[in-house]
């Protein structure tokens, strides 16, 4: 149990660590992106430490493929979706992948993203948590109880519609606004109720602490997973974010048929137990698509249920998002 804790520990610092990384790297990039931009030899993209595109930059097929137009990827590593698209909002990455919520705030605070694809649905990958003996049994339960999420992620939509479903107001529950790492750690010592969190740490929460599900989306939320361009690098280089997708595609293709050598890649990248990595893998959803106009009105009804709650400052129309040929 020591060796697990201090690998915990070292798990959170190195998150806190990432998320102070990812400011010092917002500032400077905001100084330096327009030099970047104009480099047509360098594709940035902002990556989470899981997913598809994890798997894909392990697997080094998009590396090469864009190498032989004489294009060099620089791979960003953030720690969650509202801070890569902080990155593409200043500047500093030109593609990247997040969940469902993240585009929302974005758009709302300015951000010049695209939406070019997103992969199936993928519900069970993110829930509501709470302790294995916690008296909480369903979500109408958490009225008056204190909630952890991460501001603006996936999974504060699920929380949105989950207490919708059980008729609890948003504002009779208690939320608290943490990172995953600052979040596991108040979980695990009792200082919040339950925790609104996507894998892979859901996954290690469910495993290794014994976190119970008390809702997950299905029935309730897709969990989309979108990839996301800046508006003048996919006007300027269509061509390169095409061939982008089209490996990522071929990469959902492989991942699909190979889940074992799936996990052999996400493990040493997310230092984790092979069995949380695992079940987190399962939960996982393949097969990259264009956007299409249904995928953009589901966003359309996230963007408005966040303005009705005063969540984002003003009306958005997601379709001033949309790639070229939906406009």
């Amino acid at each position: 149990m020591r060796g697990l804790h201090s690998r915990l520990v070292g798990l959170s610092r190195s998150l806190r660590i990432a998320v102070t990384g990812v400011v010092v790297l917002c500032a400077v990039a905001w100084a330096c992106a327009p030099a970047a931009a104009q480099d047509a030899k360098t594709l940035r993209i902002g990556f989470q430490k899981y997913g598809t595109l994890t798997i894909l930059k392990a697997l080094g097929s998009l590396d090469k493929a864009l190498g032989e137009q004489d294009i060099t990827i620089k791979w960003v590593e953030f720690p969650a979706g509202p801070q890569l698209l902080e990155g593409l909002n200043v500047g500093s990455i030109d593609f990247g992948t997040v969940g469902e919520s993240p585009p929302i705030f974005a758009q709302a605070a300015s951000a010049p993203l695209v939406y070019v694809g997103n992969e199936p649905p993928a519900p069970t990958s993110e829930a509501i948590l709470v302790p294995k003996d916690s008296p909480i049994q369903s979500v109408a339960d958490l009225k008056g109880k204190k909630v952890a999420l991460n501001k603006g992620s996936n999974v504060h939509y699920l929380l949105v519609k989950l207490l919708e479903k059980a008729g609890v107001p948003y504002q009779d529950v208690k939320v608290s606004y943490l990172t995953p790492a600052d979040a596991r750690a108040a979980f695990e010592r009792g200082a919040v109720d339950a925790w609104v969190i996507w894998d892979p740490f859901q996954a290690a929460a469910e495993k290794q602490l014994g976190a119970r599900v008390l809702a997950d989306g299905v029935g309730v939320v897709n969990n989309y997973q979108f990839f996301l361009a800046s508006k003048d690098y996919l006007a300027a280089h269509p061509d390169v974010i095409k061939t982008v997708l089209e490996e990522i595609r071929k990469g959902d293709l492989w991942a699909k048929d190979h889940p074992k050598e799936s996990v052999d890649l996400l493990q040493p990248v997310l230092g984790l137990e092979r069995p949380v990595v695992e079940l987190a893998a399962e939960r996982l959803a393949y097969g990259v698509t264009p956007v299409t106009r249904e995928v953009l009105q589901h966003q359309q009804e996230i963007a408005d249920a966040f303005y009705a709650l005063k969540l984002i400052p003003k009306k958005l129309d997601v379709n001033e998002a949309a790639p070229p040929d939906l406009r």
